[in-house]
């Protein structure tokens, strides 16, 4: 692996955490009342996060919580929490928007969440995880309009780079590529129902081939009942997984805007990426 796109001489792995709030959102976005079955979403902010928010404080571990505007809308209070705990609010989308929407549609909906997460917390938001992957170049330019630093949404990489976007000197922003799929909980809860100790040995394992190349690492969870981790023993999982990691060498946990600061900080360290 070559020095410019590694990790090496600074720490073995990079580790962040990511928590998708994911309320009701999910379901008042795609025209389903979030009651009865399709309560789940109701679950993050009664309880996953308040769990979330416990386990992780008891961990002494940095976490991005990534929160789309209308759950911020919902349950400013819990949003709150997150904040006077110590970790970072990041955006998700307003809607949890799962459809192509056009600049004029996805602009005020980027602007909207925006301006609530940064009335609930009194401070400026960094960084963007698109709630369905889907995302243009018109909203990396609303992005950085807004003064964000990073986006976490793109999957073609295993190591932070820098995404161009545009022909402009400033027309670029910081990837943090996630692993939606065996690093992910929704796919093992929601699809294949996985027992937890079974996903605890998959992220272990994933883990263990990021570790020996010296990659970095994000998590990405959910604190809703059904397919989310905020029940008991999926939370309790997923602390053991934080305590496995804690036990290497070399290991350092960021929030998201940490590890996009540190990468801003450390440009020799990290590649540009064009895109198409």
């Amino acid at each position: 692996m070559a020095d410019k796109t590694s990790l090496a001489g600074h720490f073995r792995c990079a580790v962040m955490l990511g928590v998708d709030f994911d309320g009701p959102s999910h379901e008042v976005g795609r025209g389903i009342a979030p009651q009865g079955a399709h309560s789940w979403g109701r679950y993050s902010a009664r309880c996953g996060i308040p769990r979330h928010i416990e386990m992780l404080q008891r961990q002494e571990v940095p976490c991005t919580f990534f929160v789309p505007g209308y759950d911020a809308m919902c349950h400013p209070d819990t949003v709150k929490a997150i904040h006077a705990a110590g970790f970072e609010v990041g955006a998700h989308g307003w809607l949890h928007e799962a459809w192509d929407m056009p600049p004029e549609e996805e602009t005020p909906l980027l602007r909207r969440t925006d301006e609530i997460l940064r009335q609930l917390t009194g401070k400026p938001v960094l960084g963007w995880r698109s709630p369905s992957g889907r995302k243009t170049a018109n909203t990396m330019r609303v992005l950085k309009e807004l003064g964000y630093i990073y986006d976490s949404s793109d999957k073609d990489y295993d190591l932070p780079y820098r995404l161009r976007f545009g022909a402009g000197r400033d027309d670029w922003i910081l990837e943090l590529p996630n692993n939606t799929y065996s690093l992910d909980d929704f796919p093992f809860f929601k699809f294949s129902y996985t027992p937890p100790s079974e996903v605890l040995e998959q992220w272990k394992s994933e883990f263990k081939a990021i570790y020996d190349e010296e990659r970095f690492l994000v998590l990405c969870v959910h604190p809703r009942s059904g397919w989310g981790s905020g029940t008991p023993a999926r939370t309790w999982i997923l602390e053991q997984f934080i305590m496995h990691l804690k036990q290497h060498d070399g290991v350092r946990f960021f929030s998201s805007a940490q590890f996009a600061r540190w990468c801003l900080d450390n440009p020799s360290a990290i590649e540009e990426v064009q895109v198409p």
